[in-house]
């Protein structure tokens, strides 16, 4: 009996669990397909549409302002001013034949008349005519120079010693102004003489030697 009822609570406890799986089951499968109806339900078929955009109508831009129309250039025209050159002066043609001057003479003016000769030369008076070792300057005999001057002056009807030039320098311009200048203001002479009358004698000619004395 015991054994009886144990197979009856075995038998009975496998029938429950098939039952509770169907039921699982079929809760499973009723959720699932009243789920799935009511999404297809409540969702429903989708509809597609397009949105139009509400048009904005422009106000067309104002029209260009209308451009003056500037004629073309036209040049003026050229005038032509036509001028009447004058006619040309009338041209004389003179046929004169120059009369030849006569020939012009040319005489030349008689050369000038030699100078006199003089009978007699200028002599010198006394020693006034000469040039001593005192005479020498100062400046030169510090400077050592030394040289021969020679000079040509003339002289005049008076006797005196003038235009004193010198024809070749001692190589010292001091010593070559000394000896003109003594030679000017010391020379005297007995003038020359022509037909017994004084004349002035020219180019008469002098030697000076400066030379320092030895110490």
């Amino acid at each position: 009996m015991a054994f009886a009822d144990e197979k009856m609570s075995g038998a009975r406890m496998t029938s429950l669990g098939v039952v509770v799986i169907l039921h699982v089951f079929l809760g499973y499968a009723l959720i699932s397909g009243l789920a799935l109806k009511a999404v297809k339900v409540v969702t429903g078929p989708l509809e597609t549409f397009e949105v139009e955009e509400p048009k904005i109508e422009e106000e067309p831009p104002p029209p260009p302002p209308e451009m003056e129309e500037i004629p073309p250039y036209v040049p003026p025209p050229e005038v032509v001013v036509e001028t009447v050159a004058p006619p040309p002066p009338p041209i004389t043609i003179q046929t004169t034949v120059p009369t030849p001057d006569p020939p012009r003479v040319i005489v030349a003016p008689p050369p000038p008349a030699p100078p006199a000769r003089p009978d007699t030369t200028a002599q010198p008076i006394g020693n006034r005519s000469k040039i001593s070792q005192d005479d020498y300057p100062d400046a030169s005999i510090r400077a050592e120079e030394a040289g021969v001057a020679q000079v040509a002056y003339d002289v005049s009807v008076d006797g005196r010693a003038s235009n004193c030039r010198i024809t070749k320098s001692s190589g010292f311009p001091r010593l070559d102004t000394r000896t003109c200048e003594l030679i000017e203001r010391r020379f005297r002479f007995r003038p020359a003489t022509s037909n017994g009358t004084p004349v002035p004698e020219a180019g008469k000619r002098q030697t000076v030697r400066w030379q320092l004395e030895e110490r």
